[in-house]
């Protein structure tokens, strides 16, 4: 999707970037879908996420539409269950983004860099950054 990846081209630039996904919400299955990835051999497109697995994540980024910061490895390894792949890409570090339209959630950006890479700075430069991935998310949500 050309879009993202002009939102990534964007938060490179902004704040830098290792590993960036976007991740489709689906409400119905209270899943998320990944629609767009840096890393298409180890994150392909489809992939689907059950959200059941952090709780206090989606409690946070889908229902109450804030960011998350996590700054370190060990905050890495307490929300993603994939945090061994993610470490072996050299990520020690993310920032999770909702993706809010009119009030509706559609999805998320993940943005993963080195341990110490992000800050508070660092959350609220991408936060400026994820309206620009709503026209994708919007269109993919016509197409469920």
């Amino acid at each position: 999707m050309t879009e993202l990846s002009t939102v990534e081209e964007r938060v490179r630039a902004a704040i830098g970037v290792r590993l960036f996904t976007v991740l489709a919400w689906i409400p119905e299955r209270r899943a998320m879908r990944r629609v767009y990835t840096s890393h298409p051999e180890h994150y392909p497109v489809g992939g689907e996420k059950s959200v059941e697995i952090s709780s206090g994540w989606l409690e946070r980024c889908i229902v109450r539409q804030e960011p998350y910061l996590g700054p370190d490895r060990v905050a890495v390894r307490e929300v993603f269950a994939d945090h061994e792949l993610i470490d072996s890409l050299g990520c020690g570090a993310v920032i999770n983004v909702p993706v809010v339209d009119a009030g509706e959630t559609l999805g998320a950006l993940n943005i993963l860099d080195a341990e110490g890479r992000y800050d508070e700075a660092s959350v609220a430069a991408a936060v400026k950054l994820a309206p620009f991935a709503v026209p994708a998310l919007r269109a993919l949500a016509g197409d469920r």
